[in-house]
């Protein structure tokens, strides 16, 4: 649900009277603040790194919350959620009474089954895919990395066991979204952004079956420009670009290396490290319009030559509405235009798409240039408006500071310098809750470090000694 469903609970909220009493339910006070303009917008804090849960003691949600998605319980007496702990490699799954209060967690997911960060995630339900319910984990930072498949509600996700969707493919991945089953019917249409930033650069990848819910027997492509220009640069806003994706020959049998290995014979779009993705939500016409973020990587090395973005961007791909596998991409923001609407950006990376918002979460990749704490944007895709929403808060005046902004033991500004915390999903609950306007935004605290959230966390712990934090945004808008 980073590529954030409106629509996945199992009954109406028009039929279930909502019992969610939206609370400060941790002990940890909410490490963001909001913009001008979205004062009305209330956060609570539902759970961090530093609370005890009731039901299971011993249980300590890890660092690095990243790729999120809540269900209600079959039972219809509670709700599940499930998160990436990027960091740590591993799966946790919360489960909440009622009223939405945390009340017990294990993992689903340790290192040794997880084996890579475990960035974005989509939650896929069979009311707004088709099939399900499935929790996707992308896996990154290696070439031969998989997206992992959970089933929610099991009792037997044996935590160290893989679960890599061959199908897939093997990509350094940010996250994988099945399109909605309004999108094309009788069809499982599944896109995949790849963050690398190596001489064949970040891919946007297509998977298509025709069968619903198969995960495996399909054909995966990438993303390329009919006029086979890979350079993403000479892509600029304002104009939009015919595509196509392209056949990679027997990709099931390719290892990763030799999935990247076909990036120049199919003239694939090389981006500067693609990050989340996600669709617009409110029709099947909508389902086809995808938007990304791809969040950049200095001008050095192999993009000395400048021919992938720096600061980041944000692209909107529209599909076909017969063929997924032809469409049109534009770039509707462009962080390198220094004096843009998006001349604030530092590295975009997990995206939500509403029915009439695109919300931009940012991360850092730490040029020493930055000159603010991650923000949350919100684009107005019927304007094109740019909004700052959220700031994260790193608490730096506040009393408890040293807590929050640490490497070893001791605080120095150095370890808490401008972006180096960042966002992970940002999910819309509103239907599920039975609230409308109301999201979940998951928070890596970069800094907030400390022995016992290395010794905690999923076992065995791949020894990341980080914290992180769970809130809940009421009024966002939709």
């Amino acid at each position: 649900m980073a590529a954030c469903s409106n629509d996945n609970d199992t009954t109406s909220p028009a039929e279930t009277p909502s019992t969610v009493k939206l609370d400060n339910y941790s002990v940890t006070p909410v490490l963001a603040k909001t913009q001008a303009g979205f004062e009305g917008v209330k956060m609570y804090s539902l759970i961090s790194s530093d609370d005890k849960l009731a039901a299971s003691p011993d249980f300590m949600f890890g660092g690095s919350a990243d790729g999120a998605g809540l269900l209600r319980d079959p039972d219809g007496k509670g709700f599940t959620m499930l998160v990436n702990n990027e960091d740590n490699m591993a799966i946790s799954r919360l489960h909440f009474d009622e009223t939405l209060r945390p009340v017990r967690g294990e993992y689903v997911l340790n290192s040794d089954g997880g084996r890579w960060r475990l960035c974005s995630a989509t939650l896929v339900t069979p009311a707004e895919h088709g099939f399900g319910p499935y929790f996707l984990s992308a896996g990154e930072s290696a070439v031969d990395a998989q997206t992992h498949l959970i089933q929610p509600f099991a009792d037997n996700n044996t935590q160290s066991t893989p679960k890599g969707v061959k199908g897939l493919g093997y990509w350094s991945a940010e996250n994988a979204v099945p399109l909605p089953k309004t999108a094309y019917a009788n069809k499982t249409v599944v896109l995949t952004g790849e963050d690398a930033s190596d001489a064949t650069g970040g891919q946007v990848a297509l998977y298509v079956s025709n069968a619903v819910g198969d995960l495996d027997g399909g054909q995966q492509y990438m993303l390329r420009r009919k006029d086979l220009n890979q350079r993403e640069k000479d892509m600029v806003v304002g104009q939009k670009y015919e595509v196509e994706f392209a056949t990679i020959p027997d990709h099931k049998n390719l290892t990763g290396s030799q999935m990247q290995a076909q990036v120049d014979p199919l003239k694939a779009i090389k981006f500067g490290r693609v990050e989340d993705l996600d669709y617009r939500k409110g029709s099947g016409a909508n389902g086809r319009e995808v938007y990304f973020n791809v969040t950049g990587q200095d001008f050095t090395g192999v993009n000395a030559d400048q021919s992938r973005t720096k600061w980041g961007r944000t692209y909107r791909l529209l599909l076909n509405e017969q063929n997924p596998l032809q469409g049109t991409l534009e770039v509707i923001l462009d962080g390198d235009d220094r004096t843009g609407k998006a001349k604030d950006f530092q590295n975009p990376d997990n995206i939500c798409v509403t029915q009439n918002y695109v919300y931009i979460q940012e991360d850092s990749n730490g040029y020493g240039a930055e000159t603010h704490d991650a923000y949350l944007y919100q684009y107005n895709i019927a304007t094109g408006e740019l909004k700052k929403v959220l700031e994260l808060d790193h608490r730096r005046t506040e009393t408890d500071k040293d807590k929050y902004n640490v490497t070893g033991n001791t605080y120095t500004p150095a370890t808490s310098s401008k972006g180096s915390w960042e966002y992970g999903a940002l999910v819309d609950v509103s239907d599920v809750v039975g609230q409308p306007n109301t999201f979940t935004l998951c928070i890596q605290p970069h800094s907030w470090r400390a022995q016992k959230y290395k010794d905690g966390g999923a076992k065995p712990n791949n020894g990341n000694d980080q914290a992180s934090q769970v809130v809940v945004l009421s009024g966002l808008p939709r």
